[in-house]
């Protein structure tokens, strides 16, 4: 296929966000910003969240991830769906009820200001280091597939990528993203099912000859009951709710679409439909990980992990194939980029320049102030993909993973402590338990061979991170005074 065909596709694709973008942005404001205006449809936002869910790195490293982990992903699949249920029943009426525009207002009302700015931080940090790490690896797909023929430079077709994103958010941000992830989810769907339908034609096989032939390798092998392993069932279901408890529901940007939709029943029936659809979605990514191994065998692919899918998408399909493919992961990209993006630029303008406390600015210095953030976001960015360029990592989503655990554990911590408790903590000591946990945690990581022996950590670090969080506030925490009735 060559590149400048491509590159075609690419750029109709990219004109086609514009429209929707110039569409749904008129009349935009900072409400539309950063809630929508509390005017989202709750379908749109469910069926656009999926998009953001997976991102471009599951699109590539959980169907490349079945060679070495066969379906052991889905345990954790099973722990989303026990976290959507807490994030609807739990923290959305908490949301709801305290009429927040970032979520992150909870922790000032009930632990203190500097609380407050510490679990923003820590969301900062997070999404800043996950989100960029899932557009290295699309990038460096398109890059490698398109871009290095037509002898691009990698940091300018991430320029370029991210200057597509920041045409398409400047002015509309969630009451534009709410249309946009929905249009890409469409596309990576159809994806999806395309390159399945594929593989199972071009190796005469129906579905049930597939998984046959699956199991026959062993790549259909979901349950892992060696419990030292780090694949072990109950770690890895444990790891899947906290992740969603954590990435969804204490994160700003999965969450600033959730509050737009205007009433909180609505709200949560977008939670839970995503949910379901979402554990299809990987069921289906899993099945399709699993027919690209046994094709690349047939074939004698020898790359394995993140390249795999790209390999035989570009190299070994059809044409038309090889196109949808690069549609496809381009929608898996851009709803992870363009909400990060969208999110922290939210996130720094309420939670650390604290602009809507800033009585004495008006409309227009707000918006011009919030367009400076926006590219200042979206420069960062560009920094860090280059970062994990030079770095290079084989798979994407273990690297993920890893930072969710350490920078979302002192959230879990925070949030849990807030919602559990009644205690009252030093506020001004929060920044440095946060800061000490995912120490503690690192220390423990590292070391694990020699503190824990065979018992390996995996996914449930974020969990003992919470944990060491939550035991530091409630040793600088006191009971809360009784309040005087009049």
């Amino acid at each position: 296929m060559s590149p400048i065909i491509l590159l075609l596709f690419v750029a109709g694709y990219f004109l086609l966000l514009l429209g929707v973008a110039w569409y749904t942005s008129r009349n935009s404001n900072n409400d539309s910003f950063f809630i929508g205006n509390k005017n989202s449809n709750w379908m749109l936002v469910a069926f656009g969240m999926i998009g953001t869910s997976l991102s471009g790195v599951t699109f590539v490293s959980v169907p490349g991830g079945v060679g070495k982990e066969a379906f052991a992903y889905f345990q954790i699949a099973i722990g989303y769906l026990i976290g959507y249920v807490v994030v609807a029943y739990v923290l959305l009426p908490l949301y709801y009820k305290l009429n927040l525009t970032s979520i992150y207002n909870y922790l000032h009302g009930r632990l203190g200001f500097q609380s407050y700015k510490t679990g923003a931080s820590f969301f900062i940090l997070s999404r800043t280091l996950g989100a960029t790490a899932r557009l290295y690896l699309v990038v460096k797909i398109l890059q490698d597939a398109i871009l290095a023929e037509l002898h691009v430079p990698f940091w300018v077709t991430t320029l370029i990528i991210l200057l597509m994103i920041l045409i398409y958010t400047y002015e509309g941000g969630v009451k534009t993203i709410v249309f946009t992830d929905t249009l890409q989810t469409s596309f990576m769907l159809t994806g999806l099912v395309v390159c399945v339908v594929y593989i199972l034609y071009a190796m005469n096989m129906n579905v049930g000859e597939a998984w046959q032939a699956m199991g026959e390798k062993g790549y259909s092998k979901i349950f892992f009951t060696e419990p030292a392993s780090k694949l072990f069932f109950v770690k890895q279901i444990l790891a899947g709710a906290f992740i969603t408890i954590t990435m969804t529901g204490m994160d700003q940007e999965m969450m600033q679409k959730t509050i737009s939709v205007k009433r909180l029943k609505d709200s949560q029936k977008n939670i839970i439909t995503l949910s379901i659809i979402l554990v299809s979605v990987l069921v289906l990514f899993l099945f399709l990980g699993g027919l690209l191994h046994l094709y690349g065998a047939q074939q004698g692919i020898t790359v394995t992990g993140d390249k795999l899918f790209p390999e035989i998408a570009l190299h070994h399909m059809p044409s038309f194939v090889s196109i949808i493919f690069i549609i496809a992961l381009i929608s898996a990209l851009f709803p992870s980029a363009d909400g990060a993006i969208t999110a922290l630029t939210s996130s720094i303008c309420i939670d650390i320049i604290g602009m809507q406390r800033n009585t004495s600015m008006t409309d227009a210095a707000k918006k011009k102030l919030r367009q400076q953030v926006h590219l200042g976001v979206a420069g960062l960015f560009l920094l860090f993909v280059l970062v994990f360029y030079k770095i290079n990592n084989p798979s994407m989503i273990g690297v993920i993973l890893k930072v969710a655990a350490y920078t979302y554990g002192p959230l879990l911590g925070l949030f849990t402590f807030g919602i559990l408790t009644k205690r009252t903590v030093n506020d001004t000591i929060v920044p440095i338990i946060c800061i000490a946990a995912p120490i503690i945690c690192f220390v423990i990581d590292t070391y694990q061979k020699v503190l824990l022996g065979d018992v390996q950590i995996g996914s449930e670090l974020l969990l003992l991170n919470g944990f060491i969080t939550f035991a530091g506030l409630y040793i600088i925490s006191k009971k809360a005074a009784p309040q005087n009735i009049a």
